[in-house]
């Protein structure tokens, strides 16, 4: 694992359990942390600086957002997606992001569209810097930023632990899917959001979606 040690000792319980969370998390998301990896508790605690009880609550909370996998006797590892697994995370996250796509459209507005027109050009920014861990992480926060700025929490949060899953999914199926097409594919997508065309909007989400699954080694 190369996260970098964060003392925590200081924050109250719950703060240094989300702490953790987030950190591990951010190295899942980052594919600094390998699906089928050995969390060891107590080299976390140490590089965490908290007690092995609090890396076992944060790894609880992981365990149920299904990125980590917790063994009887052996521990826990980091969870390794079956192809089953990987076409059920894209099938929901077509369904609610169609949804999302025709709900953001009734509440859109200029400030909103233009937040997302920043962030696209945040995305464009680390395709030319070729920044892959910014890259990597904009284009996936794209569509959390989507939920966010409808003032959507719940629906935030559900894309992120989705789009952490993806992450995971990627690593063990080898995307081969080009970052820049994702990037113009959000693009058009803020455009469709921009003229308020529901449908369309609604239609390159799904699209999207379908063209970065396509491109998983996922089999027939």
């Amino acid at each position: 694992m190369q996260t970098p040690i964060i003392p925590l000792t200081d924050l109250p319980q719950g703060s240094a359990t989300d702490a953790i969370v987030g950190a591990l998390s951010q190295a899942i998301v980052d594919h600094q942390l390998a699906p089928g990896a050995k969390l060891a508790e107590q080299k976390l605690a140490d590089q965490f600086g908290v007690s092995r009880t609090l890396v076992r609550q944060a790894l609880f909370q992981l365990s149920q957002q299904r990125l980590v996998k917790l063994e009887p006797a052996r521990g826990a590892f980091v969870a390794a997606p079956s192809v089953t697994e990987a076409r059920e995370v894209f099938a929901v996250r077509r369904m609610l992001e169609a949804g999302m796509a025709h709900a953001f459209v009734r509440q859109v507005t200029p400030a909103r569209i233009r937040a997302l027109r920043q962030h696209v050009a945040r995305e464009q920014a680390a395709l030319d810097r070729q920044n892959v861990r910014d890259r990597t992480e904009l284009l996936g926060d794209f569509h959390v930023r989507m939920a966010e700025l409808m003032g959507n929490d719940v629906l935030a949060e559900m894309l992120s632990a989705l789009i952490s899953r993806c992450a995971l999914i990627t690593m063990m199926y080898q995307s081969s899917h080009a970052a820049a097409h994702s990037h113009e594919e959000h693009a058009e997508i803020v455009e469709a959001l921009a003229a308020r065309d529901a449908d369309r909007a609604a239609q390159l989400m799904v699209d999207h979606l379908v063209h970065v699954e396509a491109n998983l080694a996922l089999g027939p």
